[in-house]
């Protein structure tokens, strides 16, 4: 873990300050949670690799484009990376929409909406555990729109990579709802994200941090395994 000294001046406030004292005493948890991480993401990457085949298989016979999506997003300290995950919508799906995807997106494909409801479409991620990137609990990574848009409380979320799974996942499954309900009062997507979803959701983040221990992780990571089969 860096010092909180070298980290650069969107972290130099006191309000990160303080999340940073927290997790930087828990450095024997973050080893134990890296270690556990990279054995279980190559683990399962073997072991559905049959399921990886067949969904790429699918994929390329539903609709023009390639298997995986990938998108620049934001992890610890603020380091850009490429996400890997299945891709569900057409393609060039971001130049014909917002960055934050709709309930019943005109831009999703057949096969994409049965992959997103299972959350299927995630797996490839365990590629970006494997590589450092991510973990499989942590903030989910944004863009770097929506985090420039961040307050000086916010970048605490960067202290730890970006998380496949989280409580502010679970608690928002169902965020495409939650949007439509303020952009059908003629609020922008972007500007519900921002003002409305972005400070409840990092409000579950941060009470991530201050609560860290690898059993935490594993307790969130069982959680979203029986919301995934609900």
């Amino acid at each position: 873990m860096k010092k909180f000294s070298d980290l650069d001046s969107r972290f130099q406030n006191s309000a990160v300050e303080y999340y940073y004292k927290i997790i930087h005493r828990k450095k024997f948890s973050l080893l134990i949670k890296k270690i556990f991480d990279k054995i279980l993401a190559l683990f399962l990457l073997i072991l559905l690799s049959p399921v990886f085949l067949f969904i790429a298989i699918w994929i390329k016979l539903d609709s023009e484009g390639e298997i995986f999506y990938r998108q620049a997003r934001v992890t610890s300290y603020g380091r850009e990376f490429r996400i890997y995950k299945f891709r569900t919508m057409v393609k060039n799906a971001d130049k014909l929409g917002s960055l934050v995807t709709l309930q019943d997106d005109p831009r999703i494909s057949s096969v994409g909406k049965k992959l997103r409801k299972l959350r299927i479409d995630e797996l490839p991620q365990l590629i970006n555990i494997l590589l450092g990137d991510m973990s499989f609990v942590g903030t989910r990574p944004e863009v770097k729109k929506y985090v420039d848009k961040y307050s000086d409380l916010m970048y605490a979320s960067l202290l730890l990579p970006a998380g496949v799974t989280s409580i502010a996942s679970i608690e928002y499954k169902d965020e495409d709802e939650k949007i439509e309900k303020y952009t059908s009062q003629g609020m922008s997507v972007d500007q519900v994200y921002i003002e409305k979803i972005l400070p409840e959701k990092m409000k579950y983040n941060l009470a991530y941090l201050e609560n860290f221990s690898f059993s935490s992780d594993v307790k969130i990571m069982v959680r979203t395994f029986l919301e995934v089969l609900k």
